[in-house]
């Protein structure tokens, strides 16, 4: 207009200012006003939106400088006082009242209101009705809407009370409440949980007003927060009943409730109905479900529901993908996680340090150490800084790994860019050393936290206490806790209940029972993990009367026993011999809803297989491949343990036919224990007809599977088929060990094969293996039993040579050997020798070399011998005091001084009198 020479109007002007602050051009209402004066005089209308707008741009100090610098009416004050009451500043906009008055501008409704408000917002309800009713006392009337603000006041304060008189003052000044009063103070009176009274208030509307959409969604919204979906369910039908149309925050609330109450399922179905009545969905909707959906642990229906609000086309925030991303990683679903991070990233949408760090923490839970530095070099490139949480999760993951030297350089790094670690960062990598059996740099780390200030908090107790435990350090563990203790640590229920587990299985029950006692002084109430350690560890120390008063006081607690506290009874009762009562209580695990699990069933069928209750034991092996439990190879091996018991091979081989279709994978392991099983038995037959089965199905049989065979053979006297295995398992490849030689030298050497003994031994020597302690012990014997003590001396002393130390039969073997041959000096140098090397004489030792001596007529040193053995509590046997009364009594008083010797040694008289009989 100005450019064709056309001057504007004020009215023009004044629309321009207008429509620039209201379409959110603010910025611009400046220029224009200054545009303005050099046309116009502006008038009240100009100078109002000239203040609205420095109101809206927060430019406080300019609004108030021109409102005093020209002229201006009630609206235009009205907005600054509102601008002041929106900024906080409501002490400030009072001024304002009080120069509107001087002025002789006139204070209205909208000037109370506005102020009222400002009051409330900051929870000043005294100075609200102060002002309000000073204002009234000057002629201004109050409206709904300020006594709608003061109730809203009080209910956000919880004085309901209060707001409920506010309502009874509107209606002697003669202010009709409206619906917003009544939605408010039903809002409030749910916030306390008076329910009940709200409910009452809406139902007594009904005179005056009609309940709306939100007055029913507020008590829904109330009643689903405290899980109560039958009242929830009943407003949501009487609602829709009086023609009120749920709106998207009714059915997110009723959904979400569903969702608190388990009810997954039929909040999904929510989701369609309300799409079904025309309501459309909404991000609040949308995520409530993907949480839910979450927390259950259904990636696949959360992913789903991701991509339909994409094609919906509504967004998700960085905080949404943040919390998908990090819940797919908690799950386990990894991939998924990181398709999450890729679509977001093809979105455009830009993650910031909290979900890198989310994607390092699963990265590191994945064991995908390379991909979690990624991120952490990703994020330096985008200048986002790392934060202690970000360097407690990379050194978490490296930790898992083992990469201790990684942890602490990132450690190292975090100190240089001045992160301080904190509890977390300490507790992992203190926990780290521990594992890898490192105490000393635990320890270190430990005083290093504490030289950093830093509280010690019940986490750390936790690690150290447990990484000692673990560590075989009880003592220490033990004098730990104490000190923290000591200290005031508040120890919460994990640190007891890890404590009084290692007591127990220490044996200290007193010390255990003294931490339960403790934590019932303090108040550290027992859950189901405290209780099962109870129950497990007097069970497992046959207290079983014990436990099952724990088992009772825990019902009577109100919790519920798990697949854990139910496992561990019936192991007790199956102990105990009790099987109907075990039996009984997999009964009660189904009728809680508790499907009975693999060692639920594996610990019955054991039972009651040991009993000789086989028609039991298939009845319950058939139930449990019923619902679809597949037993593994420990099941396999306890169970096919515990058939052996009857002998039967047929039942043996059913069980193993039958726990292969269950779905047992019949690897290398499961026919190593049916031919161990076999073997056993002495069923070597059946045990080699395994061994075919086994390389029919192109199962390689392994060096154990041959040895157990072997050792099956020279068990039952099969020593040839022993030897005829020992050469099939090396025409097939498979490298015999020691364990092959030494059972079949054992088994040659006890029939005197010796020939054969050598043969084997010098086939060991050309594969490589040496003997070893056992190997020595089995061919000193052998050599020793044949009287050849050239080669049993040879070998002794080559045992010793290598550091081995012969076991006691072996010493005796030698020692008998020397003294069939009368060389009783030899032999009793072996007899200083063995003890010399800490092996304790026994019985045989001493009968052995007293019957030595007395073949020589040696009587001292036979009575000496005599005396010691007694000493050390052994009895001779018969045929040592036969040689003694032979050796050193008169022939006719052989058999009275037999009668008495062994009548004085059963009484355990003292030594001189056996010395006293013999030279009588």
């Amino acid at each position: 207009m100005r450019s064709l020479g056309l001057n504007p109007t004020l009215r023009s002007w004044n629309l321009l200012l207008h429509k620039f602050n209201s379409s959110g051009l603010v910025s611009q209402v400046p220029v224009i006003y200054s545009q303005l004066l050099g046309c116009h005089e502006p008038n009240f209308f100009s100078h109002d939106v000239m203040v609205h707008a420095l109101c809206k741009m927060g430019m406080l100090e300019k609004a108030t400088e021109f409102v005093r610098t020209v002229e201006i009416d009630m609206i235009g004050y009205n907005v600054v006082i509102w601008g002041f009451c929106e900024r906080g500043m409501v002490e400030t906009a009072t001024g304002f009242l009080s120069e509107m008055v001087k002025k002789g501008v006139g204070v209205d409704t909208i000037s109370c209101n506005t102020l009222i408000k400002g009051f409330v917002r900051k929870g000043l309800l005294d100075y609200a009705v102060y002002y309000m009713e000073m204002l009234v006392r000057g002629g201004v009337e109050r409206d709904v809407v300020g006594f709608n603000t003061l109730i809203d006041g009080y209910c956000k304060l919880g004085t309901v009370n209060e707001a409920s008189k506010v309502v009874e003052s509107m209606r002697e000044e003669g202010v009709f409440p409206d619906i917003i009063s009544y939605n408010t103070l039903i809002n409030g009176l749910c916030r306390i949980g008076e329910f009940g009274l709200a409910k009452s208030l809406m139902d007594d509307m009904g005179s005056e007003l009609l309940a709306d959409v939100v007055t029913y969604t507020t008590l829904i919204g109330a009643y689903c927060k405290k899980k109560g979906m039958g009242e929830a369910s009943s407003l949501y039908e009487e609602m829709v009943r009086s023609g009120i149309l749920p709106d998207v925050v009714t059915y997110s609330s009723l959904m979400n409730g569903l969702f608190k109450s388990g009810e997954l399922s039929k909040g999904h179905a929510l989701l369609r109905e309300m799409e079904k009545m025309g309501v459309v969905p909404n991000y609040v909707s949308y995520s409530t479900l993907m949480d839910a959906l979450l927390k259950a642990g259904k990636a696949k229906e959360c992913l789903a529901i991701l991509r339909e609000m994409i094609v919906r086309g509504i967004p998700l925030d960085l905080v949404s993908y943040t919390t998908l991303m990090d819940g797919l990683f908690k799950m386990g679903k990894f991939n998924e996680a990181e398709d999450v991070f890729l679509l977001m990233s093809s979105l455009r949408v830009v993650p910031n340090h909290i979900l890198y760090t989310a994607l390092i923490d699963g990265r590191c839970k994945a064991g995908d150490i390379t991909g979690a530095e990624s991120a952490l070099r990703e994020m330096e490139k985008q200048s986002l800084r790392a934060n202690v949480a970000t360097y407690s999760s990379i050194i978490n993951g490296y930790i898992k790994k083992g990469m201790l030297a990684e942890a602490l350089d990132a450690m190292k790094k975090m100190k240089e860019e001045k992160i301080t670690p904190n509890i977390v960062t300490y507790a992992t990598l203190t926990d780290g050393f521990f594992k890898m059996g490192n105490q000393e740099a635990a320890f270190d780390l430990y005083e290093e936290m504490r030289n950093e200030g830093l509280e010690l908090n019940n986490v750390v107790v936790d690690v150290l206490v447990n990484g000692l435990r673990k560590n075989g350090k009880f003592e220490e563990a033990e004098s730990l806790f104490k000190e923290m203790r000591e200290k005031g640590i508040m120890l919460d229920r994990v640190n007891y209940a890890s404590m009084m587990d290692m007591l127990f299985k220490k044996g200290n029950f007193s010390a255990a029972f003294e931490i339960e006692h403790e934590m019932t002084d303090k108040n550290v109430g027992h859950d189901i993990v405290v209780y099962n350690i109870l129950i497990n560890c007097l069970s497992a120390l046959g207290k079983f009367e014990e436990a099952k008063s724990f088992y009772f006081q825990m019902e009577n607690m109100g919790l519920t026993p798990d697949h854990v506290t139910y496992n561990t009874m019936v192991g007790a009762h199956c102990k105990e011999g009790k099987l109907d009562e075990a039996l009984e209580l997999s009964n009660e695990m189904k009728s809680v809803g508790l499907i009975p699990n693999l060692i639920t069933y594996s610990t019955l069928i054991m039972a009651l297989s040991e009993a000789g209750d086989v028609a039991s034991a298939m009845q319950l092996l058939n139930e449990m491949a019923t619902v679809g439990i597949c037993p593994n190879p420990s099941t396999h091996r306890k169970v096919l343990k515990a058939f052996s018991k009857n002998k039967r091979a047929e039942l043996i081989l059913e069980m193993h036919r039958k726990m292969t279709e269950m779905g047992l994978c019949p690897d290398i392991t499961v026919y190593n224990t049916l031919i161990h099983v076999l073997c056993k038995l002495g069923m070597t037959k059946k045990a080699a007809v395994g061994l075919r089965d086994m390389l029919e199905k192109e199962i390689s049989a392994d060096t154990t599977t041959y040895n157990i065979l072997i050792l099956g053979h020279c068990r039952s006297g099969h020593l040839d088929k022993a030897i005829d295995t020992y050469y099939e398992m090396i025409s097939k490849g498979v490298f015999p060990n020691v364990a092959t030689y030494n059972t079949l030298l054992g088994g040659l050497s006890n029939a005197g094969r010796m020939i054969e003994v050598d043969k084997l031994m010098n086939e060991m020597q050309e594969r490589g293996l040496y003997p070893n302690n056992l190997t020595y012990d089995i061919l000193i014997s052998g050599y020793g039993k044949q009287s050849n003590k050239k080669e049993s001396v040879m070998l002794y002393l080559e045992m010793v040579r290598r550091g081995f130390v012969p076991k006691l039969s072996t010493y005796n073997v030698l020692i008998a050997d020397f003294a069939k041959a009368e060389m009783m000096k030899q032999a009793r140098e072996l007899f200083n020798e063995m003890q010399k090397r800490g092996i304790t004489p026994n019985f045989s030792t001493y009968d052995i070399l007293i019957c030595g001596w007395s073949r020589l007529s040696n009587r001292s040193e036979a009575m000496r011998l005599l005396d010691e053995m007694k000493k050390l509590g052994h009895v001779p046997s018969d045929t040592t005091l036969s040689f003694v009364t032979h050796a050193f009594a008169r022939a006719g008083r052989r058999e009275r001084l037999m009668r008495q010797l062994k009548k004085l040694y059963k009484l355990k008289t003292v030594e001189s009198e056996a010395s006293s009989l013999v030279e009588a």
